[in-house]
């Protein structure tokens, strides 16, 4: 079993920059479908961005303009660089990936910001932004 394992997350006042990274815990074949998921107390779990492929990519408003996703596709290492931080990024975030060779194009591109379909979680970081 794959695992997924996070780091970067922290505190940082608003405005500041962090930047997560995702790497399976083993070397994998390639997971086509990546992304960055993120849930506040109190509140459901959120897209914030996926990709597909190593460029395809999909972000919510909220961080559009923001935020980068990125992916190292010869080790399935995802990135999300994050920039102009709001208190309301705060959250744990978390990285998901679909099994290596699953077919994932039509509903990344139907509904790119849906977690439902992710075989992989990584263990979540806590991401906390101060005003």
């Amino acid at each position: 079993q794959v695992q997924l394992v996070e780091s970067g997350g922290g505190s940082v006042q608003t405005g500041g920059s962090l930047r997560l990274s995702c790497a399976p815990s083993r070397p994998t074949y390639t997971m086509s479908c990546m992304g960055w998921f993120r849930q506040a107390p109190g509140e459901e779990r959120e897209g914030v961005a996926t990709i597909y492929g190593d460029s395809s990519t999909s972000y919510a408003d909220s961080v559009k303009g923001r935020f980068t996703i990125s992916k190292d596709g010869a080790k399935n290492i995802l990135y999300l660089q994050m920039n102009s931080l709001k208190p309301e990024d705060t959250a744990v975030y978390y990285c998901a990936a679909v099994r290596p060779f699953a077919v994932c194009t039509d509903w990344w591109h139907l509904r790119p910001l849906s977690s439902v379909d992710y075989n992989y979680w990584g263990q979540g970081t806590q991401v906390t932004v101060s005003s």
